[in-house]
């Protein structure tokens, strides 16, 4: 179980104006469950998955989260080590009782079988953002944190990325927190979707799915994408 429980988070302006940028926001993430995170442009989305990562030090609040603590994240950049093949920039990141661990079928899954050995330089967008996703699932962490994974692709190159990520998750399930800004992707992938204020972030809504993800149809995910608009806009 993941709980956030952020009070305040305040920065310092380049005049020296205190801007808060997260505001008592509260929510809780159930064990292996896969939740997005949605809300307007610069309202403390990436700010909050900074907390939670550990990179964001100094706020009011608390952050705890049970069982196996080990947390990996795939950022809007895939961030490979260009001197180093993919097969090695997932190896890197291995903890010591995963070093004997076999890759293939991960790299299988993710369509990487014959790019083990490529360099970041000879890979499309989309193959490094594979890659990236390779390199967190490998850790077996915990909590798994995405943020905008998916964000400059083109529709299709995204919705394969986004069927790649739900056949690995599935298969290795660990608890997920996404943010995104397309609500369609939060319809297809979430079990829960929490929704964010304008700055400063506080959460206005929760939507829960619990249709199972195979049964969620176009038809499905239009009606879900409009209750998500009705509640952003309601708030």
């Amino acid at each position: 179980m993941l709980d956030v429980a952020i009070d305040s988070k305040t920065f310092l302006s380049a005049n020296d104006q205190e801007l808060e940028a997260v505001h008592g926001l509260k929510f809780s993430v159930a064990p292996q469950s896969f939740t997005c995170i949605v809300g307007p442009s610069g309202c403390g989305k990436t700010t909050t998955l900074r907390i939670i990562l550990g990179l964001e030090n100094e706020f009011d609040g608390t952050v705890s989260l049970a069982g196996n603590g080990r947390t990996a994240a795939v950022f809007q950049e895939p961030r490979l080590l260009p001197w180093r093949t993919v097969r090695q920039n997932v190896e890197l990141c291995l903890p010591e009782e995963l070093r004997s661990a076999n890759l293939d079928e991960l790299f299988e899954v993710l369509g990487l079988t014959t790019m083990t050995e490529f360099y970041p330089s000879e890979l499309s967008l989309g193959l490094a953002r594979r890659a990236a996703l390779a390199r967190a699932f490998a850790t077996e962490p915990g909590l798994l944190i995405l943020d905008e994974p998916f964000v400059s692709l083109d529709d299709d190159t995204a919705s394969r990325l986004r069927n790649l990520l739900m056949s690995v998750w599935l298969a290795r399930p660990t608890t997920a927190l996404m943010v995104t800004h397309n609500l369609r992707e939060a319809a297809e992938l979430a079990d829960t979707v929490l929704i964010l204020s304008d700055r400063p972030a506080r959460l206005i809504g929760e939507y829960a799915i619990r249709e199972s993800r195979d049964q969620r149809d176009s038809g499905f995910i239009n009606n879900a994408v409009r209750e998500l608009e009705a509640l952003r806009t309601s708030a």
